[in-house]
């Protein structure tokens, strides 16, 4: 037999239901909400105490397990997220055995403000790449190779052009440079003029007596190589076409605004390898218009410089609109380099069909020519500064000193100390090392050696 119901109570358990379904559906949404908030920042208790909205420090270091100092308070080590509320604070990163990173961020309210502090040891080894000398020293356009010359060898044999590649198993491997070149005493090499070929894969050689170009790579018998002396002209304007093509793809990635700077207002124009940020020095006093590109979130929020200065070497960044101060030029320059391609905004030209459409790096002399080719490929020609393979930091020396600094003009680190060449100190393609020309004893040839910085 059915039991009755109420009415009453069959009612009651429908509103009770109904009640409990909407508790849930509240409660889903609430939890919903907070967990978005807590994920973008908000709802966090920090040193400060409970912060209805708070800003994301994500602490990272190279290498990791370092200590972050926020204001002075200890609190996590790298690599961790530590919730603040917006504001500015003077974030410290140190690590026993390397020198200290330091930088006064500024948190903003939901959005990830990030460290990338790279650590320099305060005590590098020194690695030897070379043993019986190095002159006439050539980087290639790439950067992975560097050429140069010997006469110190035991044996005459080993006299002459090396190539030292420098790849990443190089000194663990204990693989060192291979001779390209035996000496040629007529056309004495340690004077000759090398031009690298736009894709490094070619050796441009001229001396007073025979031209010549080689495969770099396998050995070659220079007496056996055919004299081009005829068409030099010919092959140095077909390597200039090259460069003028690649370098009008690079400025594509910069503003209209920053590169008409570029050809009117600067000299020494170099993109960083990723092609998103251009180092130059200013000629002309000249203010960069507000919002060349729209502003993003979470950029660099260091102290930057739109108003130039003659002289002056800036980094601006092409993805944040950011323009920094990182130096001034100094001292007299021999030669200064500027962008080939004089129409930057049309299509691009052959040699052919428009003689004028690039700029020439071809001179009176063999030594300018030379000069100029290397300039083009990297600011280690004009001794000043260059970019690191990480297009976040910055390359240079000053006497009896080897520095790195961030791109933005912060944290500027003595990497090495000691007797070198000021006018060769050249990165490794990693960022591992640091190669610089020295020599240890009064009755020794300069050599190549790597300072180790990871």
């Amino acid at each position: 037999m059915l039991k009755k119901i109420a009415p009453q109570n069959l009612f009651k358990g429908v509103n009770a239901g109904l009640l409990y379904t909407l508790i849930s559906a509240t409660l889903i949404i609430l939890g919903t909400a907070i967990a978005i908030q807590y994920a973008k920042g908000g709802f966090r208790f920090t040193q400060q105490g409970f912060q209805p909205e708070t800003g994301l420090l994500s602490a990272n270091s190279f290498p990791t397990g370092a200590e972050v100092y926020v204001d002075g308070e200890l609190l996590t080590a790298t690599d961790n997220t530590v919730y603040l509320s917006p504001g500015e604070y003077l974030v410290e990163i140190r690590k026993e055995g390397y020198s200290p990173w330091t930088k006064n961020l500024t948190i903003e309210e939901e959005l990830v403000t990030q460290t990338n502090a790279q650590l320099y040891p305060i005590a590098p080894s020194l690695t030897p790449l070379t043993l019986t000398g190095a002159t006439n020293i050539v980087t290639a356009p790439d950067g992975q190779k560097v050429v140069f010359y010997t006469n110190q060898a035991q044996g005459e044999d080993k006299n002459g052009l090396y190539l030292l590649e420098l790849s990443n198993n190089l000194i663990p491997l204990g693989r060192g440079p291979k001779q390209i070149a035996a000496d040629v005493p007529s056309l004495d090499l340690e004077s000759a003029s090398l031009i690298w070929s736009p894709n490094s894969a070619e050796l441009m050689i001229l001396s007073e007596t025979k031209e010549m170009v080689i495969e770099v790579g396998n050995k070659v018998n220079l007496n056996n190589q055919p004299d081009i002396a005829w068409k030099r002209q010919q092959v140095l304007s077909e390597w200039e076409e090259e460069m003028y093509i690649r370098e009008r793809q690079f400025l594509e990635e910069i503003p209209e605004e920053m590169v008409q700077i570029a050809t009117s207002s600067a000299k020494n124009v170099y993109l960083s390898p990723d092609k998103k940020r251009m180092m130059y020095t200013a000629t002309a006093a000249i203010t960069l218009p507000d919002d060349i590109v729209p502003p993003v979130p979470s950029r660099n929020t260091q102290p930057e410089t739109r108003t130039l200065t003659p002289d002056d070497i800036y980094v601006y960044d092409a993805e944040e609109d950011r323009n920094f101060f990182i130096g001034t030029e100094t001292g007299d320059r021999w030669v200064a380099k500027h962008l080939l391609a004089t129409d930057l905004y049309g299509p691009a030209q052959s040699l052919e069909s428009s003689p004028s459409a690039f700029a020439r790096l071809q001179a009176e002399t063999t030594a300018e020519t030379a000069r100029r080719f290397q300039v083009h490929h990297t600011s280690l020609a004009i001794n000043t500064l260059q970019w690191m393979p990480d297009s976040k930091h910055v390359l240079f020396a000053t006497p009896d000193q080897v520095h790195i600094m961030e791109y933005d003009g912060t944290n500027n680190t003595v990497v090495y100390a000691g007797p070198f060449e000021p006018g060769f100190v050249y990165p490794w393609p990693d960022g591992s090392k640091v190669l610089i020309l020295t020599s240890f004893s009064p009755d020794s040839p300069q050599n190549l050696y790597a300072i180790e910085l990871k």
